[in-house]
């Protein structure tokens, strides 16, 4: 996972309508974000092979969570998990509660950084998440354990964040 990884575009948004940050810095950092993006486009032209397994992949993943725990709340809780601070997979969701992307979009099983949703359980007004990311050695990757609650506007904000044991 890059350590210097500017904040996601609905971070620098917000920054930039408090006025913390000027417009050439919004369209600075919107413009790393795009550089990244064609930089994944041109990869996965050059290993075309390598990209459809990680497609293959990530679709069966985002199968199986659809079918555990319903699409609508995997993208309440990615969308949230894009909220916290120091989350480097939030460059991933930021975007999660935007119906018109597609939901597997959100799955990163081998290519890096990778992010996976390793368990979930629902408890009504509360959810519990262990995510896996980072490094696609599983043994180098890292994993955290987050609880969510429903607050005001019934939206999901994460209480509790620790790092999980292996």
């Amino acid at each position: 996972m890059k350590v210097n990884v500017p904040p996601p575009p609905q971070k620098l948004f917000r920054q930039f309508e408090a006025g913390e940050i000027s417009r050439a810095e919004l369209q600075a950092t919107c413009a790393l974000h795009q550089r990244e993006m064609i930089a994944e486009i041109d990869e996965m032209r050059r290993n075309p092979i390598a990209a459809y397994v990680e497609e293959l992949l990530i679709k069966r993943e985002a199968a199986k969570v659809r079918r555990a725990h319903g699409e609508g709340l995997a993208r309440e809780v990615f969308a949230a998990l894009a909220e916290v601070p120091d989350f480097p997979p939030a460059i991933l969701l930021w975007n999660a509660d935007h119906r018109d992307v597609p939901f597997q979009c959100f799955f990163r099983m081998r290519r890096e950084p990778v992010f996976r949703l390793l368990t979930m359980r629902n408890n009504g007004m509360s959810v519990t998440a262990e995510v896996e990311y980072g490094s696609a050695n599983r043994k180098l990757a890292t994993r955290e354990v987050f609880t969510l609650h429903r607050s005001v506007g019934n939206r999901f904000t994460v209480t509790k964040r620790r790092m999980a044991s292996a």
